[in-house]
C-alpha cells in the first residue's frame, strides 16, 4: 500500500451531512485527520465497551491511533483483525466477529467500531444489527467507496455464493467519520473503484455534479484533497437526500443501484474480488445506459459522454464473458436473483432522462442484445 501527502486544501475542509430519519437520524462528519481532533469534533456514543472491526490491511495503518481516542471513551477497547477481500465477505468471517464479542463477555452496550471499506462496514453492521438482537455501531470508512456509499444509509449484508448482500438488515449507524486523509493510503485502483460510486449521482440526480466531474475527475484520481473533500461530501448529500425519503428502499432508494443490478452479475460470475466492486458497476453503469437509450429514454450522446467519463475514471466499460456457450443466458440468470428482481422479472434502474433515474423492467431480448454489445 502507497502513501502520499495530500495537498492540502485551500479552505477548511471539515464538512457535516446529516441523513434526516427521525430518532434514528444521524451525523456525517467529513473532515482531515479526524484522530488528532476526536474530542471537539464529535459526539460518540457511550457504553460498556468497544469492538474495533478492521483487516488486516487497514488495522496497521490506523487501529492503534483510533484505539488510543477510544480507550478515553470506554472502559474497554477491543480489536478484531479480519482477512481483507471481497471473498471474505461470508458466514465464516462474520462469525469471528461474534465469537470475539462472546469471547470478551460485550454486552448490549457495547459499541463496534467498523475501521475499513465496504466489506468492513457491512459485516460490521450485520454483526451490530443481531448481535444480542442489535447494539450501537459507528461507521469509519477508509476508502472513498465507503466514504461515498457503502458506509451511509444502513444497509449491512454479507454475501451468498449464489448472490451479492443478499442475506442482511437495515441498521443505521450512530455516527459516520469519513477521515481524507486515510485515502492517502488507497491504491489506485481502490480510488477508481470507489470513484465508480461517485460517477452513478451525476446521471441519477445531479448532471450538475456530473459536469464537475468532467472538469475534475483526473484532480480526484490525483489525490487531490480538495477536490476529494468535494467528491465525498457532494455524494453523500445526495445519498442522504434519497435515504432520507426511503430508508428501506420500498422506492426511491432504489435509484441508488443504478448500474448495479448488471455489476453484480458480474461480481459474483467471475468470482468474488475478481473484479473490484466499483469496476463491475463501471461496466453495469454502461449497459443500463445503454439498455436506456434503446427504450428511447435517453439519446445515443448522452451514453457516449456516460461512457467517455467512466473510461477517463480508468474504469471498465464492457463487460467480461461470463460464459462462452451463452453469456447473455448467464447474465439473466445471475441477474433474477438480484433483490430487486420481483416475482423473477428483472427490475433495472434506467436513466429517465439526464439527471432523472427510474426502476423498471425490459424485455429479456432487448436486454439480451445490450449484453451482447456491452461485453469484451
Amino acid at each position: 500500500m502507497s502513501n502520499r501527502t495530500l495537498s492540502p486544501p485551500q479552505t477548511d475542509a471539515s464538512k457535516q451531512v446529516t441523513i434526516n430519519l427521525g430518532e434514528r437520524s444521524y451525523d456525517i462528519w467529513i473532515a482531515e485527520y479526524c484522530d488528532a481532533h476526536w474530542g471537539s469534533l464529535l459526539t460518540l456514543p457511550t457504553g460498556s465497551a468497544a469492538l474495533i472491526v478492521t483487516n488486516e490491511v487497514v488495522g496497521p495503518l490506523y487501529a492503534d491511533q483510533l484505539g488510543r481516542q477510544l480507550s478515553q471513551i470506554y472502559p474497554a477497547v477491543h480489536t478484531l483483525f479480519l482477512p481483507d477481500g471481497e471473498e471474505f465477505k461470508d458466514w465464516r468471517t462474520l462469525e469471528l466477529i461474534y465469537n470475539t464479542l462472546l469471547s470478551h463477555g460485550c454486552d448490549r452496550k457495547t459499541v463496534l467500531y467498523a475501521l475499513g471499506g465496504g466489506v468492513v462496514g457491512d459485516m460490521t453492521g450485520f454483526a451490530a444489527a443481531t448481535y444480542m438482537r442489535g447494539v450501537r455501531f459507528v461507521q469509519v470508512p477508509t476508502t472513498l467507496l465507503a466514504q461515498v456509499d457503502s458506509s451511509v444509509g444502513g444497509k449491512t449484508a454479507i454475501n451468498h455464493p449464489l448472490g451479492k448482500n443478499m442475506i442482511g438488515s437495515f441498521h443505521q449507524p450512530q455516527l459516520v467519520v469519513c477521515d481524507l486523509s486515510t485515502l492517502a493510503t488507497l491504491p489506485l485502483r481502490e480510488l477508481r473503484s470507489g470513484l465508480a460510486e461517485v460517477l452513478k449521482y451525476g446521471p441519477i440526480a445531479s448532471m450538475e455534479f456530473m459536469e464537475w466531474l468532467e472538469v475534475s475527475v483526473e484532480k480526484v484520481l490525483a489525490y487531490d484533497l480538495v477536490a476529494l473533500s468535494h467528491c465525498v461530501r457532494r455524494s453523500c448529500e445526495i445519498k442522504a437526500w434519497v435515504v432520507s425519503q426511503d430508508e428501506r428502499e420500498g422506492g426511491v432508494r432504489a435509484i441508488l443501484n443504478f448500474g448495479h443490478t448488471f455489476g453484480h452479475a458480474i461480481e459474483a460470475g467471475v468470482g468474488y474480488g475478481v473484479w473490484l466492486h466499483g469496476e463491475g458497476i463501471a461496466a453495469g453503469m454502461v449497459m443500463a445506459a445503454e439498455l436506456s437509450q434503446r427504450l428511447g429514454m435517453v439519446d445515443d450522446a448522452f451514453v457516449d459522454r456516460l461512457t467517455r467519463l467512466i473510461k477517463r475514471a480508468g474504469l471498465p466499460t464492457k463487460g467480461p464473458i461470463l460464459d462462452a456457450t451463452d453469456n447473455a443466458g448467464r447474465y439473466l440468470e445471475l441477474m433474477r436473483v438480484d433483490k430487486k428482481s420481483d416475482a423473477g422479472e428483472i427490475r433495472f434502474v434506467l436513466i429517465d432522462g439526464p439527471g432523472t433515474a427510474v426502476l423498471r423492467t425490459a424485455p429479456d431480448k432487448l436486454v439480451r442484445e445490450v449484453i451482447d454489445a456491452c461485453c469484451a
